[in-house]
């Protein structure tokens, strides 16, 4: 537990609006002589689904709820049953809704980021130099990794080459 002291202290600060200040890979190197190897090996299959680990099953109750209710949302908008059953919350119905009528699904996945890291900010609370923080790190980390695929410039310019082969092909019938 001690050498989470220097750990953690050398562990770059995670904004949901920054760029990512390392990779997980990197964060993995960081820990792999500071951690437990039970640790380390959970830290090393963690995905935001996953429930394993200090902290995670509390989180993973949580993310179920989140994408079931984008789901049910969903479903309604389609106008179809959603039928799997879930635990309602008024706050993750709002936050769901908000997600859904953004702008353009970057804006959707900003949204749903800042109140993930809102959960794991109130997850992890007093926690300062243990598993529980170093769990609700390596969790934001693994999101932050998600919304880094999300460029702008990228999706533009991918969607603008499918579109131009569509109308290629629309034009050579």
């Amino acid at each position: 537990m001690a050498s989470y002291y220097y750990l953690i202290a050398s562990l770059p600060d995670l904004k949901t609006g920054g760029e990512l200040p390392l990779t997980y890979e990197e964060f993995l190197t960081m820990c792999q002589s500071n951690v437990s190897e039970e640790n380390y090996l959970f830290l090393k299959e963690l995905t935001p689904s996953s429930e394993e680990g200090p902290l995670v099953k509390e989180w993973a109750a949580f993310y179920r709820n989140l994408m079931s209710e984008l789901n049910a949302q969903r479903s309604v908008n389609l106008g179809k049953p959603y039928l799997t059953s879930y635990d309602k919350d008024s706050v993750l119905a709002q936050v769901a809704a908000a997600a859904l009528s953004a702008k353009n699904p970057l804006e959707a996945e900003k949204i749903l980021l800042d109140y993930e890291f809102e959960y794991l900010d109130s997850l992890v609370g007093l926690h300062t130099f243990d598993d529980v923080y170093l769990f609700g790190y390596a969790m934001k980390l693994r999101l932050l990794e998600r919304q880094n695929c999300f460029v702008q410039k990228k999706g533009q310019t991918e969607f603008k080459r499918l579109f131009d082969q569509i109308q290629q092909r629309v034009y050579n019938l």
